[in-house]
């Protein structure tokens, strides 16, 4: 079984996120998105409001797990998982670079363990957690924001007056 993970604060979850995880299950046999919490982000959403704000984003199917993980390294959270490749997207050449990076130490730490690179299309190309947060908040955000990420997000981003 070809098993990944796909991990990201997903701060709140976009329609990028939602893009890997479609080209993701098919690619992989299971798939497991991660949500990764890093000690130096302050975040917006607790694990456990993205874990469900997830859930109710993604299609409900048997091969895909949505979880978290804290205080380890990814492909060490890879490996305890029994997946074989880790799946990354890049969206600009900054991301290219961090990532080429980290596919480096992280094939020096567990060289049994792929990385795949994605490249989205175009009219998500620049979706980031942190850009919603940015657009979130002036007069008529709504509109601007609710085409970049799903239902269930932008619900519980309008229940919070846009204020993050």
């Amino acid at each position: 079984m070809r098993t990944a993970v796909y991990a990201g604060s997903f701060d709140p979850p976009t329609n990028g996120h939602l893009w890997m995880i479609e080209q993701g299950l098919e690619m992989f046999d299971r798939l497991i998105v991660a949500i990764g919490s890093n000690p130096s982000k302050s975040y917006s959403f607790s694990v456990d409001e993205r874990l469900e704000l997830l859930d109710a984003s993604t299609p409900s199917c048997e091969r895909l797990v949505i979880s978290h993980f804290d205080n380890r390294y990814l492909v060490d959270y890879a490996k305890k998982m029994d997946a074989k490749y880790i799946l990354r997207g890049i969206r600009s050449p900054n991301d290219y670079e961090y990532e080429r990076v980290m596919r480096h130490i992280n094939s020096d730490m567990a060289p049994e363990i792929t990385t795949v690179f994605l490249m989205p299309p175009r009219d998500i190309a620049e979706l980031s957690s942190s850009m919603i947060k940015s657009l979130t908040g002036p007069t008529g955000w709504e509109e601007t924001v609710s085409r970049y990420v799903p239902a269930p997000v932008f619900r519980a981003l309008a229940a919070r007056g846009g204020t993050l």
